[in-house]
């Protein structure tokens, strides 16, 4: 028999357990996401990977916005976060630190999402864009490589907050696993 996993069963770590545990050298940067649904989602997701930590941008709705809190289900307690104005200034203050940026968007030199490789020892900054513009090209001009999930059907573009967790996924090293 294949039974479902009780909660208790699957073994989580508390919220305090999760802010003392390592987390992988990923940060999200949200610039300029509309709906506060996508956010939620893409803090559960970030939560599920253990990543660093998610810097909304713009206006990109924060905690306690209604609909982050209710698609995120707690992950806006867990994650690290920080709100910011200007996304092409965080992209230099990250590279400074040391970080490797990439936007996630459709561009004329991006690089297919399986084909990228990346020392999992270098931190990584990934830009997530507006769910109708995209990533603005200063950013795209700021970061060091540009990302592209390829896609084969009629539509161009993935919703923001399942692309974020298709990236997360291939890039957090548990694919790997």
């Amino acid at each position: 028999m294949n039974e479902k996993l009780s909660m208790d069963q699957l073994g989580r770590m508390t919220p305090e357990q999760f802010k003392e545990a390592q987390k992988i050298p990923i940060v999200l940067v949200l610039e300029n996401i509309r709906s506060g649904l996508n956010v939620g989602s893409l803090f559960r997701s970030a939560d599920a990977f253990r990543v660093k930590g998610i810097f909304c941008i713009g206006y990109t709705p924060v905690p306690p916005h209604r609909e982050v809190l209710k698609s995120a289900l707690g992950a806006t307690e867990t994650v690290e976060w920080e709100h910011r104005e200007d996304a092409t200034a965080l992209i230099h203050e990250l590279k400074a630190a040391g970080f490797t940026c990439c936007a996630i968007e459709q561009t004329s030199n991006s690089i297919d999402l399986s084909k990228f490789q990346h020392d999992p020892n270098i931190p990584l900054a990934l830009v997530l864009g507006n769910e109708v513009d995209g990533v603005s090209q200063s950013v795209i001009d700021a970061c060091d490589h540009t990302l592209e999930i390829a896609q084969h059907g009629t539509k161009h573009s993935l919703n923001v907050a399942v692309c974020g967790g298709i990236v997360l996924y291939a890039l957090s090293g548990i694919s790997d696993s």
